[in-house]
C-alpha cells in the first residue's frame, strides 16, 4: 500500500465500521470516500461517514483565539501548539472486504484491528470496488452521522470521479438504485437529486 495514501489509523472498530485519527490536523478524505484498512489479500473497504475536529482532552473545548489577528493561518502561526492539542477523525462505514483477491461487498467477518493504517483508495481500486453496485444494500441500510440518503449520494458522487465517463457509471448507480428503492420514490429522488450533474 501507497505511503502516501495512508491519512490515519483505527482508533475503534466494530463489525460495521470503525472511527479513525489522522495523522495531520484537517487532513480528512471527504464524505463518501472510499478507504481500506487491512494487508495483502485481506483488507476493508468503508465509506467515510462522517468527521470531526475537536480538542484532545475530552470535555475541554477549544476557546476563539482570532481576535486580534489577520486570518486563520495567523492563528496557527502564533499558537502553533494548537495542532498538538486537537484532533481530526472520521468515522467510516464498513461496505466490504477483499479476501483472497476477491472483493465481496458484505460485512467482513472480523472488525479492523485498532491502530490499523487507513489508506484511501486509488482510482483503480475504486473503480475495482464499485463496477459491481453490491455496496448500496449496506450503504442504503446504515445509521450513521448523515442519512442514509446522504452517504449514499456522496460515495457515488466521489467514486463517479474516478470514471472517465462519470455519466455513465451514475446512470448505471440510478438504475440500480431505482431497482433497491422500487417502492421508496421520496428516498430514491432524494439521491438521485444529489447525484445528479
Amino acid at each position: 500500500m501507497s505511503e502516501n495514501l495512508r491519512v490515519g489509523e483505527v482508533i475503534e472498530a466494530s463489525t460495521i465500521g470503525f472511527t479513525a485519527q489522522c495523522y495531520e490536523l484537517y487532513e480528512i478524505p471527504p464524505l463518501g470516500s472510499l478507504v481500506k484498512t487491512g494487508d495483502g489479500d485481506t483488507a476493508l473497504y468503508a465509506v467515510v461517514s462522517g468527521a470531526t475536529t475537536q480538542g484532545i482532552e475530552p470535555g475541554r473545548r477549544p476557546v476563539a483565539r482570532g481576535k486580534d489577528e489577520a486570518s486563520e493561518e495567523d492563528i496557527y502561526r502564533t499558537s502553533p501548539q494548537l495542532k498538538e492539542l486537537l484532533r481530526s477523525e472520521f468515522s467510516a462505514l464498513v461496505v466490504g472486504s477483499r479476501q483472497n483477491g476477491r472483493v465481496c461487498h458484505y460485512l467482513a467477518p472480523q472488525p479492523a484491528r485498532i491502530h490499523a493504517f487507513v489508506h484511501r483508495c486509488s482510482p483503480e481500486e475504486i473503480r475495482d470496488f464499485s463496477r459491481d453496485f453490491g455496496f448500496l444494500k449496506i450503504l442504503l441500510a446504515s445509521r450513521f452521522e448523515v442519512s442514509a440518503e446522504e452517504l449514499t449520494a456522496a460515495a457515488l458522487r466521489q467514486f463517479a470521479g474516478v470514471y472517465s465517463d462519470r455519466r455513465a457509471f451514475l446512470i448505471r448507480a440510478g438504475r440500480e438504485l431505482a431497482g433497491l428503492l422500487g417502492g421508496e420514490y421520496g428516498r430514491l429522488r432524494n439521491i438521485l437529486e444529489r447525484i445528479r450533474e
